[in-house]
């Protein structure tokens, strides 16, 4: 089963630089946005996995430019889980440009799970084994 959620956006006057096209730091920000939508839609989110006292930093982040996005473009963030064996958590993006439906840029991310105390864990917490039995994964 593939589990993917879609979030609309539109582009801030703040989020652009000089050239009047988006920073590119505020891309990862755009992912950011996916990842909590993605966790409201399938309750994957901060507070859902905190309430277990689980921490999910993320360990690893990839953005590909591919076109720019200008203050006032809508935009579509796609967020898809990418299901693995391993203890983490891993999504890829795409963000499209609405007027056109082009892809501006593409990504991954990669959260790992962590105690209170910072200790990485080696295998998946038992809340995420019923989360992805819950939703068809395993």
């Amino acid at each position: 089963m593939e589990l993917t959620d879609r979030k609309d956006i539109t582009v801030r006057f703040g989020e652009v630089d000089s050239m009047r096209i988006v920073w590119h730091g505020n891309y990862l920000k755009y992912f950011e946005d996916g990842r909590e939508s993605f966790g409201i839609k399938y309750n994957l989110g901060y507070l859902d996995v905190y309430k277990y006292e689980i921490m999910i930093p993320i360990v690893k982040i990839t953005c590909d430019y591919k076109k720019p996005l200008v203050y006032g473009d809508e935009a579509i963030i796609e967020t898809r889980y990418v299901n693995t064996d391993a203890a983490k958590i891993q999504f890829e993006y795409r963000i499209f440009r609405k007027s056109d439906n082009e892809v501006v840029a593409t990504g991954t991310s990669v959260q790992v799970f962590l105690t209170p105390q910072g200790e990485l864990l080696l295998t998946s917490p038992e809340f995420y084994i019923g989360w992805k039995k819950k939703w068809g994964i395993i």
